[in-house]
């Protein structure tokens, strides 16, 4: 295996991470404060959905970015009224908001372009371009450095780059300002925080908002950069890939990176079966190879990968003492 053809398995994992990623911190934000989520794959969905939808329409992507934020948004604020406000099973919520997804993407795909459930292919202004940065053809002919700049740095459309910089954001919100230091004590001790004079319902309603933000914009890259179109379940179990790596990077957004670049780099390997066989001698199957990141979110599931404890009130409504 040749220098070049790593980097272009590398480059294939960045992108097959970043819906995980962007997913990832989404639940990381909503369960760090004591609120479960399970719909992130719901979110996901109804956000790839509604940007291809609007940029098919409109011929502008980033009105499409914005109209899928906009869905992941109302299904964050459904599965806040629901856990929040009316107390109810945060679970069952978030799994009535996959299936509402799941169902009402491919009516409305059908009902407005006739096309199967699908949305008409983007092209030109209707999805996001790769960005080729500054010097990377310069660059690309210095030894080992040029190249990893050129071909893996370099290339990507910009949600992949706003999908990295959320990572130490992330860090810096969470543990270093006032904001993330309440945010987590809500989803460890929320009577303390109240007993403080701090808003508990207002808090969790806003790391439910960001948790709709992050998922929009995981949508809007799976139809808008990843591929040119809207397809019935593209989301593929992404959001419950994403829960699992937030198990296996028990809650901490550098984790989360590790984790999901791990799962990117399997989803790769099933584009490139050949690797394998020429790496370890033995002939693979692609279809073993595709199941990979669902075996191993079996496997970090079933608790065989650490333990992870996860925030002590979560999944639990607050009831406010009189």
């Amino acid at each position: 295996m040749d220098f070049l053809t790593l980097l272009q398995v590398f480059d294939s994992s960045v992108r097959l991470a970043v819906p995980l990623l962007l997913a990832c911190l989404a639940g990381l934000f909503s369960e760090r404060a004591g609120i479960f989520d399970i719909g992130l794959e719901g979110k996901m969905l109804a956000a790839a959905f509604m940007s291809a939808a609007i940029a098919a329409i409109t011929g502008n992507v980033w009105i499409g970015l914005l109209a899928g934020i906009g869905a992941s948004m109302v299904l964050s604020v459904v599965h806040g009224l629901a856990s929040i406000t009316f107390r109810g099973n945060q679970l069952i919520s978030g799994v009535a908001i996959n299936f509402l997804a799941a169902g009402l993407t491919v009516l409305i795909a059908q009902a407005w372009f006739k096309q199967g459930g699908r949305t008409p292919s983007l092209i030109g202004g209707g999805r996001f371009e790769p960005i080729t940065l500054p010097f990377a053809e310069t660059l690309s002919g210095v030894p080992v450095f040029g190249p990893i700049y050129a071909e893996l740095i370099s290339g990507h459309s910009i949600l992949v780059y706003v999908a990295f910089a959320a990572v130490p954001f992330t860090w810096w919100l969470l543990f270093r300002t006032r904001f993330g230091l309440r945010l987590r004590a809500v989803g460890e001790n929320p009577a303390a925080v109240d007993t403080a004079g701090v808003s508990v319902v207002g808090l969790r309603y806003a790391a439910v908002a960001i948790c709709g933000i992050l998922c929009g914009i995981a949508g809007a890259y799976l139809s808008t950069a990843l591929q040119a179109g809207f397809v019935k379940d593209m989301s593929a179990g992404r959001g419950f890939i994403a829960l699992a790596a937030l198990i296996f990077a028990k809650w901490r957004p550098w984790y989360a990176l590790y984790a999901t670049l791990l799962f990117g780099l399997f989803q790769a390997l099933e584009l490139r079966p050949d690797l394998i066989e020429t790496v370890i001698g033995i002939k693979v199957q692609g279809q073993l190879l595709g199941a990979l990141p669902y075996i191993m979110t079996v496997v970090i599931l079933a608790g065989f990968v650490g333990k992870a404890i996860p925030p002590r009130a979560g999944g639990e409504p607050y009831v406010k003492e009189r």
